[in-house]
């Protein structure tokens, strides 16, 4: 019962995304397939967008966090909302470059404003290895629910080879138009599955009501309310959790899909009217974290003590198959929409950014082919990346979000500050990934600023080392800063 009801979940809306995208003109350029065409409205914009935040990480991710840690899972909370305050003054800004000089992606408009196409080669690179890594997180999940529904006989590598295979059959075909439909029913579907399994929990541990699992675990795990949580020897403090927080909002705009998801819009009302009321997806993560909490309190053991299997584990052992069916289907539906809206983007990066530059004769056609072809090319990378480690989801979101933001300070410059231009920005994004990955600087930015997330510091030095060069080599003209 529980795979059929799996499948029934997602073969239903792959079924139902498919002939969705049927309804409107086949996708005939890059343009048509990576942006919708630019003609989203409100409602498939806002299923869009909320379908990026409440993805894997949101649900299996932050659950596993709560059961690990406590408090610091809050970290949640507070981002989304940062992230949409954020994102009402630049969402407008990347929307209107976009329309104004037909960009379709990140890199395109990097090498655009700054006028230079070997910027927009670079960035593209490195937008599409943060895409990798994101993609990783959504295979990690995906085969742990290949596995529950499979059986444990199943291996890891063949699990994740399953993952990745069904996420490129979702998008290979359809583009973005049926990733929106789909992350529509899969918001829905798992709202409803979140707030039915909250209902219930409290009977499932020996509380008497939701709010009663909280205290239960304050009694039992004292400190596990506040911050550092259980682990304090993690260095998750309220230091770490205000600048962890921080860096997710800065960057999150920044991550290439949500970028180019921008350019999707039909018009800049809506995505000021999305920005708006996106917080309050926001609000899911009180019973996303009460989740974890039962699950801790239920006495649950992943295989392994994976946290990132803790809800699917306590599901597993607390209700029926029916029910474990349907959330593994949901489930499958969380890995699978944002998946597809991630390999898309890598996929679009790759042959307008990179290809086309060495091949400027290629068409239309072309381009949409490589396209297509090298996501098989990423989606095999992610399964590589999810076989050679084993962090939590969050841990592996915090290092995506860390390794984008440094291009985070090249966006904010290009519509703040007239002078930025394309060499400062390379100075900046080239030292800031020494500042992130190097060792020595790891050693030393623990040394010097304790429990503050190096993603956020890595940034600033970005910021500061760009600016300085501008100052110190400015361009005989420089560029205008787009219109804010």
């Amino acid at each position: 019962m529980i795979l059929a009801l799996t499948l029934a979940v997602v073969l239903g809306t792959m079924a139902g995304a498919l002939l969705s995208a049927r309804r409107h003109a086949k996708a005939k350029t890059l343009a048509d397939w990576a942006v919708g065409g630019r003609r989203f409205g409100v409602l498939v914009f806002w299923f869009l967008n909320a379908g990026e935040i409440y993805t894997t990480f949101a649900v299996l991710g932050i659950s596993g966090f709560a059961w690990a840690h406590g408090a610091p899972a809050y970290l949640a909370l507070t981002s989304v909302s940062l992230s949409a305050t954020i994102g009402y003054w630049l969402m407008p800004n990347i929307w209107n470059a976009g329309r104004r000089f037909a960009l379709v992606t990140q890199a395109d408009f990097f090498a655009s404003h700054y006028n230079a196409t070997w910027l927009g080669v670079v960035v593209g690179i490195a937008g599409i290895a943060a895409l990798v890594v994101y993609v990783q997180i959504q295979i990690v999940a995906l085969s742990l629910i290949v596995r529950l529904t499979l059986g444990p006989e199943v291996s890891t590598i063949a699990a994740a080879l399953i993952a990745a295979m069904v996420m490129l059959a979702f998008v290979y075909f359809a583009g973005l138009r049926s990733a929106a439909f789909a992350a529509g029913v899969k918001d829905v579907l798992m709202v409803v599955i979140v707030i039915s399994l909250c209902i219930t929990v409290a009977s499932k541990v020996g509380a008497t009501s939701m709010l009663d699992v909280y205290r239960l675990a304050q009694d039992q795990y004292p400190g596990i309310g506040r911050l550092p949580g259980l682990q304090p020897e993690a260095g998750l403090s309220t230091i770490w959790l205000m600048t962890a927080a921080l860096n997710v909002a800065l960057g999150n705009w920044i991550l290439p899909h949500l970028f180019q998801l921008c350019f999707s819009a039909g018009t800049e009302a809506t995505i000021r009217r999305n920005a708006i009321w996106q917080p309050l997806y926001s609000l899911s993560y009180f019973f996303i974290i009460l989740l974890g909490l039962a699950a801790l309190l239920a006495g649950t053991q992943p295989e392994g003590g994976d946290t990132n299997a803790v809800l699917l584990q306590f599901v597993s052992d607390r209700y029926p198959p029916w029910a474990i069916g349907i959330f593994a289907g949901t489930a499958c539906l969380l890995a699978l929409v944002p998946g597809s809206v991630l390999l898309l983007t890598a996929g679009s990066i790759f042959s307008r950014n990179i290809l086309l530059p060495m091949m400027p004769s290629l068409s239309d056609r072309a381009s949409l082919l490589a396209s297509r072809l090298s996501m098989i090319v990423f989606a095999a990378i992610a399964v590589w990346l999810t076989l050679g480690g084993s962090r939590s989801l969050v841990e592996i979101g915090l290092s995506a979000y860390a390794a984008i933001g440094m291009l985070a300070p090249g966006v904010y410059f290009a519509f703040l500050w007239p002078r930025a231009h394309a060499w400062g920005v390379l100075a900046g994004i080239v030292v800031g990934y020494a500042a992130l990955l190097l060792p020595q600087a790891q050693a030393l930015w623990s040394a010097l600023l304790p429990e503050w997330d190096h993603g956020l510091v890595a940034m600033a030095i970005n910021a500061v080392v760009a600016a300085a060069v501008c100052l110190a080599w400015p361009r005989p003209t420089a560029l205008a800063a787009l219109p804010a």
